[in-house]
């Protein structure tokens, strides 16, 4: 888990990365919760999300916004640490340029800026929102939701009521083709306090569900690009045959 700066738009971006060797491993950005509440890099929901896409062979970066530990800058309600945000993406393409998929998790404040840099980064294939303060944070740009992605949340948290998650998971649905799930994790408040476990084993089944799914989808796409070669080939085959003699036999009588 080594220790790194990360230049970002207002000066350096103190991070921790784990790196996987094989130039395709997939690639996982966090982001952590509200600055000004208490939140960094460090939070324990946080740590539980970095290890679970390490796991999983994810290459993982999770970093604190401008103002927050190390990291220089002041608050800047969003605008600022989204551009911190997509100063992280850059930072961990450049590193793992080859990766296969990407994805984006939030805590919080930062599923907030998560999806608004979802919005704008087409690469990003799926998503994980824990605690989205969707009664807090306008979350109307998300029309529609360009990946599939989870919403977790607790049903004893008093800063985002369930509804409010479940509400915006459901508006969410619209776009043809994409998956929004929301799981809600029993006795859980909004900081996972003694829930880490039960957060861990659910976004970790989501993960190894996709993780299969996408899979399957890349083998189904190779055997139909091996099946359009053969198919190629055979007809540049027939193409470049000699144009066989056909004898036309009379059947009329003398």
């Amino acid at each position: 888990m080594p220790e790194l700066i990360i230049n970002g738009p207002a000066g350096r971006l103190e991070a921790r990365y784990h790196h996987e060797p094989s130039s395709e491993s997939p690639i996982a950005l966090i982001l952590h919760p509200h600055p000004q509440f208490g939140g960094t890099m460090n939070n324990q929901v946080v740590y539980s999300l970095y290890y679970t896409f390490a796991q999983r062979g994810f290459s993982v970066l999770r970093f604190n916004f401008r103002g927050v530990g190390r990291s220089q800058g002041v608050w800047d309600g969003g605008p600022g640490e989204l551009s911190d945000a997509a100063s992280a993406l850059d930072w961990l393409q450049l590193v793992k340029p080859d990766a296969k998929t990407c994805w984006i998790a939030g805590v919080s404040f930062g599923t907030w800026i998560a999806m608004q840099l979802l919005m704008r980064r087409p690469e990003i294939d799926g998503f994980i929102c824990v605690a989205p303060p969707s009664n807090l944070y306008d979350f109307s740009f998300l029309a529609p939701c360009p990946s599939s992605g989870l919403m977790v949340n607790g049903d004893k948290d008093r800063v985002v009521p369930t509804q409010s998650v479940a509400d915006l998971s459901v508006k969410l649905k619209t776009q043809r083709g994409i998956k929004i799930d929301h799981e809600v994790i029993p006795g859980a408040n909004h900081f996972f306090e003694n829930k880490t476990e039960e957060l861990t084993a659910c976004v970790g089944g989501y993960l190894d569900m996709r993780m299969v799914k996408a899979a399957e989808e890349r083998k189904s796409g190779k055997d139909r690009s091996k099946e359009a070669e053969r198919d190629r080939l055979r007809e540049k085959e027939l193409a470049e045959m000699p144009e066989a003699d056909v004898a036309v036999e009379d059947d009329s009588e003398d």
